[in-house]
């Protein structure tokens, strides 16, 4: 990536939007250049797809849980992640280090919800234990990573010189 392909990330991740003519406002990049820039982006894998965010308390999914696992198995831990995937209101899992084995986050309804959750992980031979801890109040919660950073910082990281 160069600088131009920085400056565009950085700026989707700051709107919230792809639209040329916005990036272009906010980078000064010439709309045609942003054009080309994403179509190879998205060819290469770096943006995955369009960004639709939803607000889950607007649509009812506003309880948020993160479930702590620690399993015992013998084939992959892919596998293994690809069934907590499978249950239902699982958005994220991550394979960690350390005493917790997965990080699992959940977004429900409701405490019934949170009950059926514990249950599925309590079904999978897998799961030795869980600890689930609710999320009471939402502080910060981007899934544009970009965000958190000023462009000089990503300038100097990602660039390739």
């Amino acid at each position: 990536m160069d600088e131009r392909d920085v400056r565009i990330l950085k700026a989707i991740a700051d709107l919230g939007t792809d639209s040329p003519e916005r990036l272009h406002e906010e980078t000064d990049i010439p709309i045609s250049t942003i054009h080309y820039r994403l179509n190879n982006l998205r060819e290469d894998g770096v943006i995955e797809n369009d960004l639709n965010d939803i607000d889950l308390d607007a649509v009812g999914l506003g309880v948020t849980v993160i479930v702590e696992v620690l399993a015992e198995y013998s084939g992959t831990y892919d596998d293994v992640a690809e069934k907590f995937g499978a249950i239902e209101g699982v958005t994220q899992v991550y394979l960690t280090m350390g005493e917790t084995d997965f990080i699992v986050i959940a977004h429900l309804t409701d405490s019934d919800m949170v009950e059926r959750l514990v249950s599925d992980f309590e079904a999978l031979e897998e799961v030795e234990r869980t600890n689930s801890t609710f999320v009471i109040s939402t502080l910060k919660d981007s899934q544009r990573a970009l965000e958190a950073y000023e462009l000089n910082t990503l300038l100097d990281e990602l660039v390739e010189e």
